[in-house]
This record gives C-alpha cells, sequence and structure tokens, in this order.
C-alpha cells in the first residue's frame, strides 16, 4: 500500500513525479503546481508533463480513512447503518400494510359484483321460466326480438322448418290417436305383473373387467333381439332366441351410459351409443353383410353424455351431456341440427315426451327442466317442494303423456303431473335391512299402466295411478336398468353382467 506524499493517505488516481519519484494524488499535486510549480519534495521546478500515471485495479476497495479505523468511529458507522436498516424496514412495513388494504378492498369488491351477478341471474332465469310458461299455456311462441345472450357458447340457428314440419306432423297424429286409444285386451293384467317370475337368464355378457351393463333396449321389430351398453366400453346386440351375440361393437374409450335403436321401415336399422369418452357413435346395418358398420361419430358435447332419445319420427336423435348443454341431429345425414346455450348446471338425464315435442333434461340441482323442441324454449321447470338435494339422473314420460317419473331422493319417486305442473305424490322405496334403496333407473311401460324401478337392491313395479307396489324382483340383486316387452308380457332388467327377464312361468 502506497501513500500520497501531500495528504498521507491512500490515492485514488496516483501519480508519480519524474523529479523526485515521490506518489502523489493527480488532484493534490496539480493543484500545487499550479500554485508553487515545483516540487514539493525537492523544489525541484515541475510540470504535469511529469507525471507519470500509475494504473491501479478498479475492484480494489479504498480503505477506511485514518478517522474510521478507532473504535468510537466504528461504534459510529455501526449506529448510521442500524439506523439506516430500522428506517428502511418501518418503510417496507408501511407499504406492506397500505398493499394489504389495497387487497382487502379488491377482494370485498369482487365478492359484492359476483353476489349482484348472481342475483340478476336467477332474477332473469325466473322471469324467461315464467315468461315461457305463460307462452306455452297460451300457446304462442316466444317473440323473435327475445335474444339469448351469452359469454361465449352461442346456440345454433333454430330447426329448418322442414324439420319442424315433420316433427309437428308426428305429433298431431300421436297426439290423436293417443287421446282415442285404448290398452289392448291382450295387454297383461296387474294381476297377471305381481305374479311374474324369473323365466329366462342370459349370463356372461359383456367383458368381466369392467363388469357391469349400464343400460337396456329391447326392439320393437324383433322382441327376440336386444341391445346393451356396459363399462367395458362395448355396445352388444345379443338374440335371445339364437342365444348368440349379433354384433359386439367396439369404438369408445370410456363406459357406455346409454344405447338406443332406430328401427324405422324403408331405412337401416341403427344403433346408437352415448358414452362417458363425450361422443356420440352411430352404427347402421348393412343388409348384404348382415353386420353393423360405423356411420359417424357425433362429437358436439364437451362433457359425458347422460341421455339420449330418438324421435318418434325416426329421422332425428336427442341427446344430453353433463357440459350443460343439450343438441339435435339428422340420422339421415348425421348433421347437427340444434345445439342449445349453456344452462346453469349440467344437465344429468334426458326424457322425450311420447309425442315428440317435450324434452326432459334432469340436473344436479334438484330441478327438472322441459323444454319444447320446435321452440328450443324452456317451458316449465319442476323442483321438489321437499328441499331435498338430490341429482335427477333418470325420468321417464308416461305413454299417456300427463305424468313424468323422476326421482325427489335417492330412494323415493316422484310423479309430476304435467298438466298443472305440480307433483302428484311422492313414492318412498324401504330398502331391505338397514341398506338404504338407492334408485338407478325408472322407465313406464308403453301401456302407461306401471312403471318400473331398478335400484340397488331390487327391480319394482309400481301400478300407475294407484301407486301401488305389485312386484319386487329380489333374484338377481342390484338393477342397472330396466326395460319392457311387448304388452307389458317381459320385463327386463340389467344386472351385473346378466340380463334377467321375469314373466308368467310357461305352463
Amino acid at each position: 500500500m502506497y501513500f500520497c506524499g501531500l495528504s498521507g493517505e491512500p490515492p485514488q488516481d496516483p501519480v508519480v513525479s519524474t523529479k523526485s519519484n515521490q506518489l502523489y494524488e493527480r488532484r493534490l499535486i496539480l493543484k500545487y503546481i499550479a500554485e508553487n510549480g515545483t516540487d514539493p519534495s525537492n523544489g525541484e521546478k515541475l510540470e504535469e508533463s511529469d507525471l507519470i500515471t500509475l494504473k491501479v485495479d478498479p475492484k480494489t476497495s479504498a480503505p477506511r480513512p485514518p478517522t474510521a479505523t478507532s473504535i468510537p468511529a466504528l461504534l459510529h458507522t455501526l449506529q448510521n447503518e442500524y439506523d439506516a436498516l430500522v428506517l428502511e424496514c418501518y418503510t417496507l412495513k408501511q407499504q406492506l400494510h397500505s398493499t394489504r388494504q389495497e387487497l382487502s378492498h379488491a377482494l370485498y369488491q369482487q365478492d359484492a359484483a359476483t353476489r349482484v351477478a348472481a342475483r340478476l341471474i336467477r332474477e332473469r332465469d325466473s322471469a324467461r321460466e315464467a315468461l315461457a310458461s305463460v307462452q306455452a299455456s297460451m300457446g304462442v311462441a316466444p317473440a323473435a326480438g327475445d335474444v339469448e345472450m351469452v359469454d361465449s357458447a352461442q346456440p345454433d340457428s333454430a330447426l329448418p322448418a322442414e324439420v319442424l314440419s315433420a316433427i309437428e306432423e308426428k305429433h298431431s297424429a300421436l297426439s290423436a290417436t293417443r287421446k282415442k286409444r285404448k290398452v289392448p285386451s291382450s295387454y297383461a293384467k296387474a294381476e297377471s305383473v305381481k305374479s311374474f317370475t324369473s323365466v329366462h337368464t342370459i349370463p356372461s355378457l359383456h367383458s368381466s373387467s369392467p363388469a357391469g351393463i349400464n343400460s337396456i333396449v329391447v326392439s320393437e321389430a324383433n322382441p327376440s333381439h336386444f341391445l346393451t351398453g356396459g363399462n367395458d366400453k362395448i355396445v352388444q346386440l345379443y338374440d335371445k332366441a339364437e342365444g348368440k351375440v349379433l354384433a359386439s361393437l367396439k369404438g369408445h374409450t370410456k363406459k357406455v351410459n346409454f344405447v338406443a335403436l332406430r328401427e324405422k321401415d324403408g331405412q337401416s336399422n341403427l344403433i346408437i351409443s352415448g358414452s362417458a369418452d363425450k361422443t356420440v357413435r352411430v352404427w347402421s346395418h348393412d343388409a348384404a353383410s348382415g353386420e353393423y358398420a360405423p356411420s359417424t361419430t357425433l362429437k358436439t358435447h364437451k362433457g359425458e353424455i347422460t341421455g339420449l332419445a330418438v324421435q318418434p319420427t325416426g329421422d332425428y336423435l336427442l341427446a344430453g351431456s353433463a357440459d350443460k348443454s343439450w343438441s339435435f341431429h339428422s340420422l339421415a345425414t348425421y348433421q347437427t341440427l340444434f345445439h342449445s346455450a349453456l344452462s346453469d348446471q349440467p344437465y344429468t338425464s334426458l326424457a322425450l315426451h311420447p309425442d315428440g315435442c317435450l324434452l326432459a333434461l334432469g340436473t344436479s340441482t334438484s330441478t327438472i327442466q322441459i323444454y319444447d323442441i320446435r321452440m328450443q324454449a324452456l317451458v316449465a321447470s319442476l323442483t321438489p317442494e321437499n328441499g331435498n338435494p338430490v341429482t335427477i339422473h333418470t325420468a321417464s314420460f308416461s305413454e299417456n303423456g300427463y305424468h313424468l317419473a323422476a326421482p325427489d331422493s335417492t330412494s323415493s319417486v316422484a310423479i309430476w303431473d304435467l298438466r298443472k305442473q305440480k307433483m302428484a305424490t311422492s313414492i318412498e322405496l324401504t330398502g331391505s335391512g338397514d341398506a338404504p334403496y338407492k334408485i338407478h333407473k325408472i322407465k313406464y311401460d308403453p301401456g302407461a299402466q306401471w312403471f318400473g324401478v331398478a335400484g340397488s337392491q331390487d327391480a319394482r313395479i309400481i301400478a300407475h295411478k294407484t301407486w301401488g307396489e305389485l312386484v319386487r324382483f329380489e333374484e338377481g340383486g342390484e338393477v342397472t336398468d330396466i326395460a319392457f316387452g311387448p304388452l307389458g308380457k317381459e320385463i327386463w332388467g340389467t344386472s351385473g353382467r346378466e340380463v334377467r327377464i321375469w314373466g308368467e312361468k310357461a305352463e
């Protein structure tokens, strides 16, 4: 370490005099030369050109001045640094407190805005439901200027005129015949249903892992044929008479929730399935080969498919989904003719009125929404008065079109009178032992004489109007779905990998 010959301190910009070889601080020696013109060490004449600059490392920190090397000076320095640190900490605390207050105010504003928006949405929906109910009762279509406002999922345009004409024509024909229709004399009587017993069992359907059948449909054209969809992602068509699988259709990547058959004179039979993989698949029957080939895969929805129904014309398909929407498709072109706007809650079931115009959609909030397909408008909203939260995962219209059966709790069935839009009765289903009863499926028979309930312990048949239990089938234990054969003389149920048929014992 070198020191300046004038100040006695380490120089910041050191230079050396060629006259005396002495080290100086440039700033001090230049000032001295300007005043005296000589070298301060030997008195010889000295000019700025006689100074040689020394190169030093700029990273080297300057030593403390002599005044900071004593203990009192060090204590004073430490005190100054501590005071600065305390002041900085206090400033940071003030800034933190101010930020917290701003955040609290912003959160309060957001919560208040959310509450106001939720209240306005409820009021808007109530007003729309009331308006739709009045319009439906008066037979007035919604005003053309009433536009549904949604953020991102805009509904597709209304159904084409030729589609509406076909639906209306079929509705008029069915309504006219239904009012005059009488139950055939050969239809099963309640007394005979009470004596039904297991007459046939078809075991080992679908794969054993994962096992389970979720849906069954019996063919109307050939009552020996039935269609099932299982947890193994497969759709199977089975011939009971021949005891063999006619078709095993693959393609879904998750369990099959629902299956449907389209059987129409002059057209190929269609097998339709809806799955938890968010798709609806359609297979068409090839008369030449006798096999079913894939026709299309509908990917309209972004959530699990929770219901399927073929419109009575046989030309259209309806699907409900957990993505809070429902859709209407052509079975001739496989185009999506209508896709609804998003609802406030997911749809958990779907049922179509026998006349083909009213669509019942169950939700996870105990409510059933009734839509008129022709107007794509909500015409009624049914909610149990008991207030028990329940997911409406199944529903079924009676054949006469006046009643709708759906759960109003996990173990009770509500019968809704659609003419009054009120619950006619609620039927409690008790379980055996300590285990509570859980409803899986509800389905009316084609003659509107009774309806079947598939549940966690058995299958039960409940008489229409009297609401008394006619018979209980406990042989197979849990039943996941139920269907009816021709003239109500057979009752079909799925249990595990089995399909059981109950009817009168052949003598």
